[in-house]
């Protein structure tokens, strides 16, 4: 079982920056791959990024060139710095592991965060 939590979320203005970390439980982090994905109403959870177990990050097309996703092993936390930041990546941003070998899709991962809101003002 992995437990994961988020923070970091909170208010910014167009083209500011936030970072998001995620602290998951469990010895078995190493193992997992992590991916960060966003919810805003009416809409379905889209994939933002997600790094693998050998560090080989993957991004949405929206997002690249803008956020970063990082992990630190020895912490048991992933990072997903926003910089640029623009109103349509106003969302719940949720943290997830994945014990498997998919990275795109919310069901390729097997646990969730409770997830943080991000809100970018224009």
């Amino acid at each position: 079982q992995v437990q994961l939590v988020e923070s970091g979320g909170g208010l910014v203005q167009a083209g500011g920056s936030l970072r998001l970390s995620c602290a998951a439980s469990g010895r078995t982090f190493s193992s997992n791959a992590m991916g960060w994905f966003r919810q805003s109403p009416k809409k379905e959870r889209e994939f933002v990024a997600a790094i693998s177990r050998s560090s080989s990050t993957y991004y949405a097309d929206s997002v690249k060139g803008r956020f970063t996703i990082s992990r630190d092993n020895a912490k048991n936390t992933v990072y997903l710095q926003m910089n640029s930041l623009k109103p349509e990546d106003t969302a719940v941003y949720y943290c997830a592991a994945g014990t498997g070998w998919g990275i795109y899709r919310p069901n390729e991962y097997d646990y969730w965060g409770q997830g943080t809101q991000v809100t970018v003002s224009s």
